[in-house]
């Protein structure tokens, strides 16, 4: 190898402690400026406490919850498939959470370290969010089900439905069945073009089968769907919701058809 080791190493950590400064907060706190930004352009909020008995801490002193709060609902970070995630990020980077607070406390000696590990956890954190964009498989399923049970009494909602009359129905189930004001209601999400096809297969089937239902499909995005798989899907099912954060559009036709009595 021809590099220069020790030139790279004056290199980067010259480099570094450019990106890395700090600043007096107040009495009790000092801010430390990195590279670390939320996706808004805003800087992660990093500080240093002093504790007792010599050591320090790294907090973020509540701050990147309560950013992420202006656009999320952080409780779900907690729950389900995001809980899961959450609590995985902070044993993997052994960053301490105590009300919505991450620290880590740390000796002088391992700050350097101990910043880019807390920093690490926080971008993890922040990654949540992703989570409702992108709508993960698993967690639009969990999402879908809270979102109905707000709109329709439990009692009247049947997961993973089997109509018994079709031939092979166990091959064949519906998302939920719901007590209608005419009909069953069958509603199925669909997070993915793998879900659409199987969803057209299911209503076909069922629409041979002469059974008595109206049928509602939602989407995690249906921008996404491609076109044909979408154009299947209509001819065979009934009203369609773009998206879940079309909550004001999914109340309004669940409620036309769901049964009140």
């Amino acid at each position: 190898m021809n590099l220069d080791v020790n030139k790279l190493q004056e290199t980067l950590c010259s480099l570094m402690c450019a990106e890395v400064k700090l600043r007096t907060k107040n009495s009790k706190l000092l801010a430390i400026e990195t590279p670390f930004f939320f996706a808004d352009g805003d800087p992660y909020q990093i500080y240093i406490k002093e504790m007792p008995g010599g050591q320090i801490r790294l907090t973020d002193m509540g701050h990147t919850m309560m950013h992420l709060s202006y656009d999320n609902d952080v409780d779900k970070f907690r729950e389900g498939t995001r809980g899961n995630i959450f609590s995985q990020i902070k044993s993997e980077t052994l960053v301490d959470e105590e009300n919505g607070e991450f620290y880590i406390d740390t000796p002088i000696e391992s700050l350097g370290f101990n910043i880019f590990r807390l920093g690490q956890a926080l971008t993890k954190i922040n990654d949540l969010t992703f989570l409702n964009r992108a709508r993960a498989e698993s967690t639009f399923y969990e999402d879908l089900q809270e979102q109905l049970k707000k709109i329709v009494s439990e009692e009247k909602i049947k997961k993973d439905y089997y109509y018994n009359e079709m031939e092979n129905s166990r091959d064949y189930p519906i998302d939920y069945r719901i007590e209608g004001k005419h009909s069953p209601l069958f509603l199925f999400g669909i997070p993915n073009k793998d879900k659409a096809r199987l969803t057209t297969i299911i209503l076909e089937r069922l629409l041979r089968a002469n059974a008595d239902f109206d049928s509602i499909l939602i989407f995690s995005d249906q921008g996404t769907m491609p076109k044909q798989d979408l154009a299947r899907l209509s001819n065979a099912g009934g009203e369609m919701i773009a998206s879940l954060d079309a909550e004001a559009d999914f109340s309004r036709k669940l409620l036309r058809k769901v049964s009140l009595n």
